[in-house]
């Protein structure tokens, strides 16, 4: 199914709803049951912090372009949307996506494999899913503590275990780079990335307040449970942010056509 797509700040985004997401991956699903149908898309969650580092990393801009969809995570980019008059229904999280398909997987006795995180908090993912999520079917799991050597031998594990959705719980850039370059090798319908969404599961990393999600502060209750290592980042990515988003307000002020890129 074809989703309206809307410029923000030089990203191509798929105008859609978490609901409208979820069925178009049961669409695909449900396609790769066909012969010959077992082809991989991917769905790519786009934050501020990807956003901004789309500016400087090209293969992180190619996996993105590539993207079978593209989504807005993140209040923010959906206020600049809005700003920009060329809106998006609402926020697609990475983590909300993933508790919409294991809950609605219950029934359907969804296939899914699990890649980062440690092996101890995958492990306790893996218990907490088979718990809350009974009839979800987890057909793999690899942490991501796995070097460059390994990577034939983790997409061979992908490939293999047949699932129906793989959950990437890894860092940005490399889940977007690392799934892109191996797409055409791993076979599985859906291919989503879910940053911390595992932590946040397992109950290692505490999710901040819907009040919070919904102004926009997210990423300030991220930084206080984890200072030292979000600090300097969040500090550098939402800098450059509102300097984009100016300068866009500016060119649409003077009506100037902007350049991409």
């Amino acid at each position: 199914m074809e989703y309206p797509v809307v410029d923000i700040l030089g990203v191509d985004f798929h105008s859609l709803t978490e609901r409208d997401a979820l069925a178009q991956f049961y669409r695909w699903i449900d396609e790769a049951k066909e012969p010959g149908g077992r082809k991989t898309h991917t769905c790519i969650t786009v934050n501020v912090a990807i956003l901004v580092m789309m500016r400087d990393d090209p293969k992180l801009t190619e996996a993105v372009e590539k993207a079978d969809l593209v989504v807005v995570d993140g209040q923010p980019l959906v206020w600049t949307s809005r700003m920009l008059k060329t809106p998006v229904p609402e926020r697609v999280s990475g983590v909300d996506l993933m508790q919409l398909l294991l809950e609605s997987g219950k029934e359907r006795g969804l296939r899914v494999y699990l890649l980062g995180t440690t092996q101890e908090r995958l492990d306790k993912l893996a218990s907490v899913i088979g718990e809350r999520y009974p009839g979800v079917v987890i057909a793999g799991q690899r942490n991501g503590y796995f070097k460059e050597p390994d990577w034939p031998e983790v997409v061979k594990g992908i490939r293999e275990a047949k699932a129906d959705v793989l959950l990437v719980g890894m860092p940005a850039p490399f889940k977007e780079i690392w799934c892109e370059r191996f797409r055409g090798e791993l076979e599985t319908p859906v291919v989503l990335g879910v940053g911390g969404a595992f932590d946040v599961m397992a109950g290692y990393v505490q999710r901040a307040p819907k009040p919070l999600q919904k102004v926009g502060l997210e990423w300030a209750w991220r930084m206080a449970m984890e200072p030292r290592k979000l600090f300097m980042r969040y500090l550098t990515t939402n800098s450059r942010f509102i300097g984009l988003v100016a300068k866009e307000a500016t060119f649409e002020a003077l009506k100037i056509r902007r350049p991409r890129g």
